[in-house]
C-alpha cells in the first residue's frame, strides 16, 4: 500500500471511530452523566466551547475559523510531505495530527445545528425545533475521563481532562514527531525557509 494510501486510510479511521464515539455519546448520554469503567476510567460527558481537553481563550466563531485554517495549512503541509517522499512514520504522524485538528472542526461546524441541548435531556439528532446553535458555533463532545490519582477529598489530583479521541490523536502525533521526527521537521521547514528566501 503507498504511502498517499496508508495517510488517507488512517485520517479515514480517526475520523470515523472520533464522530462515531460523540454521535453515541450525544444519542445516549445527558450532559454531566458518567459511567465507571474502571476506577481509574470512566465515560464522562462534557461539552466545550474551547481548544483541546477544554482549554479556553478566545471566541468561539474565531477559534472555529483557526480550526479549519490550521487543518487546511496542514492538509498542505501532508501534500508537500508526500511529494517530497519524506519517511512513512513522518507522513501518517502529521496524518494523524491532521485527523485530531479535523475531528473537532466537525463538532464546531455541524453539531450546533444538527443536535439539540444535553443539559436534563438526551440529545435528538436533527430536531424538530432546530438544533442549539448557528452553524460555526457547535460545542465539542469529550467523554473520556482518566482520574488516576484522586485524593482524600475526591479531588482528581491527575488526570483531569475531559477529552475526546480528536485530542487524544493531536496529543498523541505532536508527541511522536517531537520525540522521533523532530529531524524531519526541521529539515522540511529549513527547506523551506530557504526556498522562501532564494525567492525573496
Amino acid at each position: 500500500m503507498s504511502v498517499t494510501k496508508k495517510s488517507i486510510l488512517l485520517i479515514f479511521i480517526v475520523l470515523l471511530v472520533d464522530q462515531l464515539s460523540k454521535f453515541y455519546i450525544k444519542l445516549n448520554f445527558r450532559l454531566g452523566e458518567s459511567v465507571e469503567v474502571f476506577s481509574w476510567f470512566q465515560i464522562y460527558f462534557i461539552e466545550n466551547n474551547g481548544m483541546a481537553f477544554g482549554m479556553e481563550f478566545i471566541g468561539k466563531l474565531f477559534l472555529t475559523l483557526f480550526r479549519i485554517v490550521a487543518v487546511a495549512g496542514l492538509s498542505f503541509f501532508l501534500y508537500q510531505l508526500i511529494r517530497k517522499q519524506a519517511r512513512t512514520g513522518f507522513v501518517l504522524s502529521v496524518s494523524l495530527l491532521l485527523a485530531g485538528a479535523a475531528g473537532n472542526i466537525f463538532d464546531s461546524v455541524f453539531y450546533g445545528v444538527i443536535f439539540n441541548e444535553s443539559y436534563g435531556q438526551v440529545a435528538t439528532l436533527f430536531p424538530d425545533g432546530g438544533g442549539y446553535a448557528p452553524l460555526f458555533y457547535g460545542k465539542v463532545v469529550d467523554m473520556l475521563y482518566f482520574p488516576i490519582i484522586v485524593n482524600s477529598a475526591g479531588e482528581t489530583v491527575f488526570f483531569s481532562p475531559v477529552f475526546n479521541i480528536a485530542d487524544s490523536a493531536i496529543s498523541v502525533s505532536a508527541a511522536i514527531i517531537l520525540l522521533f521526527f523532530r529531524k524531519d521537521l526541521n529539515e522540511h521547514l529549513e527547506s523551506k525557509k530557504d526556498k522562501e528566501n532564494a525567492n525573496a
